[in-house]
């Protein structure tokens, strides 16, 4: 359908608030404890690849400042320290804690600030901030990344700093779900620090609330794995598919021009944007075909809601699905601690098609049965489509550096390379 704009208000965006512009965290720590600058800088002069340039404190402002060099980068990190006391919404993150560790958390009343402006680079700035936030502070009780509003747990941020591979782009932001009864209202925090636009969709429902959340997720992976290649507000870009041929082609627009194109906004309204989701943040919208995109006809996400079906495909970015392999392959150690009878692990492998000239390789799932050191034993989960020389049931040895992804299935939880901080719980 064509958007129809209602009565025009003036509106604009406001400035960007010190943690859009910032990336802002704070390190919790023992309530007794308040680190000397000379030891903040004794700490910070023992992280890999960091190069400590100069440092001074700004009496006015009582912050302490370390400027370094990573990876040919310079950054200036700022610290000071604060009382604290932390939101219980903050345990309700998609990270788990255990009971003991919501009561020490929630016992905090000290916390370290740590703060800098990131480089284009953004995963590795933010690689370096948890990098920071483990060396300054050892003992770290739970990290919150005021920036993206979320709370990082301490072994989380310590296994993923001592990680050679870049954190995932959905580190970097979180994805909040506001909703009421009859609307629900998704949106971005921790994107503005990137130098790129929050991301929201207005009007969505619980109904197709999955749909939507990976639209939002796939598009600001995209714009994060490509800060530069185009802007968002002016152009667009295919995202997935649904049922193999109905594309998923989004777009956005500033949040003062895409509230004007609703009739009425129970959630996302200008009365939701006094105290925040009003700077650089957009809405987004989607062309229904190709042709719409020519056109510059622009439809909601919700007028995608009668297409979904089982079968829709969200696309990866070659760099993601690289970072992705390499971490499942910088942590198959942890599948070596965990494989026994009890558990069950899959393994995803690329295989080199022989059916198709244009598909160079197929990504299928394969469960462990055996392990030798860097070499393993699977069974193929699946018939392929692209293949001929395997089929489901076949096994074969494989190495490590044929893996790009796994799974383990263990008794309490569901592990992907990404949360292998479970596994000291």
């Amino acid at each position: 359908m064509l958007l129809k704009k209602k009565q025009k208000q003036e509106i604009k965006e406001f400035p960007l608030s010190y943690w859009e512009e910032y990336s802002y965290m704070l390190a919790l720590v023992d309530n007794d404890t308040e680190l000397k600058q000379k030891e903040i800088v004794n700490r910070i002069s023992k992280i890999k690849d960091v190069t400590i340039k100069r440092f001074n404190y700004d009496i006015i402002s009582n912050v302490f400042y370390v400027d370094v060099k990573y990876y040919k980068e310079n950054y200036q990190i700022g610290f000071f320290y604060n009382n604290f006391s932390l939101p219980n919404i903050y345990l309700t993150s998609a990270f788990y804690f255990k009971e003991e560790e919501k009561e020490k958390l929630k016992n905090v009343n000290k916390a370290l600030s740590i703060f800098t402006k990131f480089n284009k680079d953004a995963k590795r700035s933010f690689h370096l901030e948890l990098k920071i936030a483990d060396a300054v502070v050892p003992d770290l009780i739970g990290l919150v990344d005021e920036s993206a509003e979320r709370l990082l747990p301490a072994k989380w941020v310590k296994l993923s700093a001592n990680t050679n591979t870049l954190p995932s782009p959905s580190d970097i932001f979180n994805i909040q779900v506001v909703y009421n009864d009859n609307e629900v209202w998704l949106h971005t925090h921790g994107l503005s620090r990137c130098g790129i636009t929050e991301l929201e969709i207005l009007k969505s429902n619980k109904k197709n609330l999955e749909n939507h959340y990976n639209i939002i997720k796939t598009y600001a992976t995209c714009l994060l794995d490509e800060p530069s290649t185009y802007n968002p507000r002016e152009e667009s870009i295919m995202i997935g598919l649904i049922n193999g041929k109905i594309p998923i082609i989004v777009t956005c627009m500033s949040w003062t021009k895409a509230i004007n194109l609703y009739d009425k906004l129970e959630m996302g309204d200008i009365k939701d944007r006094f105290q925040g989701h009003n700077s650089v943040t957009s809405p987004i919208f989607i062309y229904r075909k190709e042709e719409d995109r020519i056109n510059h006809k622009l439809s909601k996400v919700t007028d995608l809601d009668s297409s979904w079906s089982k079968n829709q495909i969200f696309f990866l970015s070659e760099k993601e699905t690289e970072r992705m392999r390499e971490l499942a392959i910088e942590r198959f150690d942890y599948l070596k601690k965990i494989f026994n009878k009890d558990n069950k692990i899959v393994i995803k492998i690329g295989l080199k098609c022989d059916l198709k000239e244009d598909i160079d390789r197929e990504h299928i799932w394969f469960e462990l049965t055996e392990l030798k050191s860097n070499k393993f034993k699977a069974k193929l989960t699946q018939e392929p489509f692209n293949i001929s020389y395997i089929h489901k049931g076949d096994e074969k040895w494989f190495s490590v550096e044929d893996i790009t992804d796994w799974i383990a299935y263990t008794e309490d939880y569901e592990i992907h390379p990404s949360d292998v901080y479970l596994l000291d719980k």
